[in-house]
């Protein structure tokens, strides 16, 4: 059963074994498991319920900004480098993602240990992931499903000598329209919403939508955690429409994101003994490029991204100084709309070069930060995400660039764009040194950031960690994280699948203390 915030007349009071807030990749995933292990669970989502049977996919980019994309996709870092990019209604970020579905890399997963994380080993996921994958019909790419960005990717990786791969996909009877940022109008792109989600309403869980969780309740004396307060809201406006509900339960599972599960946490008055609380915000920034060329490209048909290259993905360092690498490179998709914000340049030089459209080009890369930023809040409670570029991630962002205007180049672009706040523009591979010294930080360039995590980090020790290796609170018994904010480091892939497994975990630990 879902009920919508307008469906709800009068303040509530409910009462299950546990109470799961956000129904993304991670809370989905905990629902589905703990109701098939005999819970009652009861799932709270802030955003908005958007199915293809009701239309509510337009694929329209105002419209599906507003919809599905938290802050109305506007919220930005307080320095304007990163553009936060998260999920807002059923189903998560998931629902707005481009379905590139990896597991968790090995050596990732060795350095997680290292970090003081147990039970989560290349062994332990091995089994998790191959589950996650057959409910989820991930599988690399077909060649059909390569547009002709991906076709020149792959011509000009071959001749440069990159290993160029299939990507492997979540998908189920694609129709390749290329509409994927705004939703899905088909159900065929393998998200949350048609995926674990009924998975867990069919096992008896019941989910809330327009609901904002205001704070995690907490037993007296004790401290252990014993529900929530939530609100439901008006989601023309994203206010508060005037029912509430208190939620009383033995678990509370946070699942918010990695940008609003340290939010919650906050404003929830919990603990924070560690310090780590809205720290160490990693969030993968994109650096992407422009590129005009003679034919007609068309960057929005098909699929986004059904190709691309993780020879770059481990930094190579000499001497103890970076080289290069720390990040994937795919080719872009970005939907007209989208590039017209996106370009570079004011009046006439923009619009020249808005009317080509067609014939524009673009390589993205997503940079595998390792210095995080943090998230705080303001006097009136709402969150400030303070970011930068800095150290060898400045490097990477650079390396990353100068790899896509070579790629560009070899593949026939006439000129590159780069999308930075002067407009600069190469002419020829002879003018790519110029990246080497082109601002980019502070918001000269704004980079996407898809990928939150590492904002409540999990690890055994306390001194050092906010979550325990089995998703429980160090310091708030009862209160368990499945989402990407334990990540003590970005997962070096897109982490869909891997904030899966991870809740996988998470609901067997819980299912072991309350079942």
């Amino acid at each position: 059963m879902i009920l919508e915030g307008h469906e709800i007349k009068r303040d509530l009071r409910e009462e299950v074994d546990v109470v799961i807030v956000g129904s993304g990749c991670g809370g989905a995933t905990a629902a589905k498991h703990l109701a098939e292990g005999g819970l009652s669970v009861l799932i709270l989502e802030q955003g908005g319920y958007y199915t293809a049977a009701r239309g509510d996919f337009d694929q329209l980019s105002d419209n599906m900004l507003a919809r599905i994309d938290g802050g109305r996709g506007l919220n930005t870092s307080t320095n304007g480098e990163l553009a936060l990019m998260y999920g807002n209604c059923v189903g998560g970020a998931s629902v707005h993602y481009w379905a590139d579905s990896w597991r968790l890399p090995e050596d990732r997963a060795r350095i997680y240990e290292e970090k003081g994380v147990s039970g989560h080993e290349h062994e332990v996921l091995a089994p998790v992931f191959d589950e996650i994958e057959k409910d989820h019909n991930v599988h690399p790419a077909d060649p059909i499903y390569r547009n002709r960005m991906n076709e020149l990717f792959i011509e000009a990786g071959g001749r440069l000598g990159w290993h160029i791969e299939d990507v492997p996909q979540a998908r189920r009877g694609c129709v390749a329209s290329g509409h994927c940022y705004q939703g899905c109008s088909y159900d065929a792109k393998q998200s949350q919403l048609v995926t674990y989600v009924p998975a867990a309403l069919k096992a008896g869980a019941r989910l809330y939508a327009d609901c904002e969780v205001t704070a995690i309740a907490r037993e007296p004396g004790t401290g252990r955690a014993s529900g929530v307060s939530a609100r439901f809201l008006d989601r023309a406006t994203g206010r508060p429409a005037g029912p509430k509900l208190e939620v009383k339960a033995r678990a509370v599972v946070l699942a918010a994101g990695g940008y609003a599960s340290p939010v919650i946490w906050m404003r929830s008055g919990l603990p924070n003994g560690s310090g780590e609380v809205g720290r160490n915000l990693f969030a993968n920034p994109n650096p992407y490029l422009y590129a005009l060329y003679d034919e007609e490209i068309y960057l929005w048909h098909n699929i986004p991204a059904a190709v691309g290259t993780s020879d770059f993905r481990l930094p190579r360092y000499e001497n103890g100084r970076y080289v290069e690498g720390g990040y994937l490179l795919h080719p872009n998709q970005i939907q007209p709309e989208f590039l017209a914000v996106t370009l570079p340049g004011f009046g006439g030089a923009h619009a020249e070069l808005v009317a080509q459209l067609p014939r524009l080009g673009s390589a993205v890369a997503w940079i595998d930060d390792e210095h995080g930023g943090e998230v705080t809040l303001r006097e009136d409670g709402t969150p400030s995400y303070h970011y930068a570029l800095q150290g060898d991630d400045v490097l990477k962002a650079r390396d990353a660039l100068k790899k896509q205007a070579l790629l560009l180049f070899e593949s026939g672009a006439r000129e590159i764009f780069v999308p930075d706040s002067i407009g600069t523009r190469l002419q020829g591979p002879e003018e790519i040194a110029q990246l080497e010294t082109l601002e980019i930080q502070n918001g000269a360039m704004l980079f996407a950031a898809p990928h939150p995590a590492g904002t409540l980090r999990m690890g055994d020790d306390p001194s050092r960690a906010v979550v325990a290796s089995t998703h429980e609170a160090h310091e708030v018994p009862g209160l368990y994280v499945a989402d990407p904010s334990v990540f003590p480091l970005p997962p070096s892939v897109d982490p869909s699948l891997t904030i899966m497994a991870f809740s996988v975990i998470a609901a067997r630990n819980i299912l072991s203390r309350l079942a």
